[in-house]
C-alpha cells in the first residue's frame, strides 16, 4: 500500500484531491492534514510515498515551502506535488528549485491533469526502487527519478530540465536495451513526437558533455529509439 499525505487547509479541496487519488489507485492510504504543525509532525514520523500540498495554509502564506524544506532535510526523498492558487508563472520555478516534483495551479487543471501527474510520481517511485535494488555501487551515473537535481556523472551534478531527467532515468534504468519512441512518449507530458524526443536527447548529451567532453553513452537506434550503453559507442549523434 502507498501512503499519501494531502496537506490542504480548504476542506472541500482536500476531499476532492483525496477522492481523485483513491479513484486512480485502489492501493493507497491517504492522510489529510490541514495546518503546518500537524503536517510537519506527521512527516517526521511517517515515511510517505507522495506528499500533495498547498503553499498557503491558513494565515501562513509560505507554510508549504517550510514543509518542503522539512521534507528535504529528512533525506527520505519524498516527492512533493504542489497544488496551489498562487500564480504558476512565479511559483513553478521556485518549487522546482526546492526539488518539488511538479506544480499545478488551482482552477487551471482538471481531474485528468492531476491524476496523470500523480501516477507519474508513483511510477517514478517504483522505478527508483528497481534502480536502487539493481544498480552497482560503483556506477558512474547516479540518478534518482524522484529528485530533479540528483543526477551525478562521476560525482558531478548534471544540469538537466525535469523532462530530460525523466528520459535519462528511463534510458539508464534499462541500460543495454533499446527504449522505443513509444515508450519515451510515455515519459514526456507534452510534445509526444519523435522530433521532440530527439531534442531532449540532444539536451541530455550537451549537459553530459559540459562535464565530460568524451561522453558517448547514448546510442541512436535508427527508426526504433535510443539505448544507454555502459561502454563508449562512437555512435552518439542523432
Amino acid at each position: 500500500m502507498f501512503k499519501i499525505a494531502v496537506i490542504e487547509d480548504d476542506i472541500p479541496t482536500s476531499k476532492q484531491l483525496t477522492e481523485w487519488i483513491q479513484a486512480a489507485r485502489g492501493d493507497v492510504v491517504v492522510d489529510n492534514w490541514f495546518n503546518r504543525d500537524d503536517a510537519q509532525a506527521a512527516i517526521a514520523r511517517v515515511a510517505y510515498d507522495v506528499v500533495v500540498l498547498d503553499i498557503e495554509l491558513g494565515r501562513e502564506r509560505n507554510a508549504g515551502i517550510a514543509i518542503i524544506n522539512a521534507i528535504n532535510k529528512s533525506r527520505r526523498g519524498t516527492p512533493v506535488l504542489v497544488v496551489s492558487a498562487m500564480p504558476a508563472a512565479i511559483y513553478r520555478s521556485i518549487m522546482k528549485a526546492l526539488d518539488a516534483w511538479d506544480y499545478l495551479q488551482k482552477t487551471t487543471f482538471d481531474e485528468n491533469d492531476f491524476v496523470d501527474t500523480f501516477l507519474e510520481i508513483l511510477r517514478a517511485a517504483r522505478d527508483r526502487s528497481v534502480a536502487t535494488a539493481s544498480s552497482p555501487v560503483a556506477d558512474e551515473l547516479s540518478i534518482d527519478p524522484l529528485r530533479q537535481r540528483s543526477a551525478l556523472w562521476r560525482g558531478k551534478r548534471i544540469n538537466l530540465p525535469l523532462t530530460a531527467q525523466r528520459i535519462l532515468a528511463a534510458l539508464y534504468q534499462r541500460r543495454g536495451q533499446v527504449i522505443s519512441y513509444d515508450e519515451l512518449f510515455e515519459v514526456v507530458k507534452s510534445g509526444r513526437n519523435r522530433d521532440n524526443i530527439r531534442k531532449h536527447i540532444s539536451t541530455i548529451r550537451e549537459a553530459f558533455r559540459e562535464l565530460d567532453d568524451g561522453f558517448d553513452r547514448i546510442e541512436n537506434i535508427p527508426m526504433r529509439g535510443f539505448r544507454w550503453s555502459d561502454e563508449a559507442t562512437g555512435m552518439g549523434s542523432t
